[in-house]
């Protein structure tokens, strides 16, 4: 059977559109069944994702260099791949102490998507050319496109019309390389096998993607000297919370009291990476923000002057 337009044999033959034979009875099973075959296929997950570190530590260093050239990381997808894209993008403020406009996520069907599915935004690929305009995207910038099936209209006219910008380029999709075949700098492609409900790629496909985003942005974070040890010092002080977890890294740093890690911090102007500098090199707040410039951010570097 075939569709006019070849859709249909096109999804046919996806990795992730096939049956399990896994789960070929998982509508009759009792639920504790039901719990352990979509736990078994879960753990197919990150195999799946360690095959593809080369691949994901390439795309890293394209975002990084094009973080210290001023560009930014911009995901692209619909649907759940959209919503994954934006939950990485908003955590990265809180978690790194970055600007809302260095990573950012563009959904199909815009805002209202993450909260109310619209499928049909997905199947324009102006839209996703859209998406970029209205976003301000440059060539200084990078757009990582995001879709199990490699093949969502939006997704792919969003990179078509990055890569005419000069932009570089990703794409993470869970189908396999040797599927894919659309011009893009790096493609991840964590291979996850069937879901447990066939074509349900919000399940082994969405985790094998939300691995590979938090991979993205925190090696990216890594190398941009947000992380001390492996604590983030780059967090903003934006609720009760983050406030205390400021106070117990500097304490657990340096050793010092509650008490003096809420003075130093003040001192800091809330800054954990000034803070940090300011006990471990015993200076003021001035010279550890000069330290600190001078390290471009590296707290290791800036102890040590």
């Amino acid at each position: 059977m075939k569709s006019e337009d070849g859709l249909f044999d096109q999804i046919a033959n996806l990795a992730t559109e096939q049956r399990n034979p896994a789960t070929m009875n998982i509508d009759c099973a009792p639920i504790e069944e039901v719990l352990s075959l979509i736990n078994s296929e879960d753990h197919l997950v990150a195999p799946a994702v360690r095959e593809e570190l080369p691949y994901i530590a390439e795309a890293v260093r394209i975002i990084v260099d094009a973080f210290k050239n001023g560009g930014r990381l911009f995901y692209v997808g619909a649907g759940t791949s959209g919503r994954l894209g934006i939950v990485d993008a908003s955590e990265c403020p809180p978690t790194f102490g970055t600007s809302p406009d260095m990573v950012q996520g563009l959904i199909a069907g815009g805002p209202d998507a993450v909260f109310q599915s619209k499928e049909g935004a997905e199947d324009d690929p102006q839209n996703g050319v859209r998406a970029l305009q209205d976003a301000g995207v440059g060539a200084a910038d990078v757009v990582c496109g995001i879709a199990a099936s490699s093949r969502t209209p939006y997704v792919v006219g969003a990179i078509e019309y990055a890569r005419t910008l000069g932009c570089k380029t990703l794409f993470l999709t869970t189908n396999p390389r040797a599927d894919f075949d659309l011009d893009v700098d790096v493609a991840i492609c964590p291979v996850v096998g069937p879901e447990a409900i066939m074509g349900s790629t919000r399940m082994k496909s969405g985790t094998a993607q939300k691995l590979v985003l938090n991979m993205l942005t925190t090696a990216s974070m890594l190398q941009l000297g947000k992380v001390y040890e492996n604590m983030m010092i780059d967090l903003q002080m934006t609720n009760k919370k983050l406030v205390e977890r400021s106070k117990r890294i500097v304490m657990t740093v340096t050793g010092i009291s509650y008490r003096e890690a809420s003075v130093v911090l003040g001192k800091a102007g809330g800054h954990v990476k000034t803070a940090l500098v300011m006990v471990l090199a015993d200076v003021g707040a001035p010279e550890a923000k000069d330290r600190l410039t001078a390290s471009d951010g590296f707290v290791r570097t800036a102890i040590t002057g």
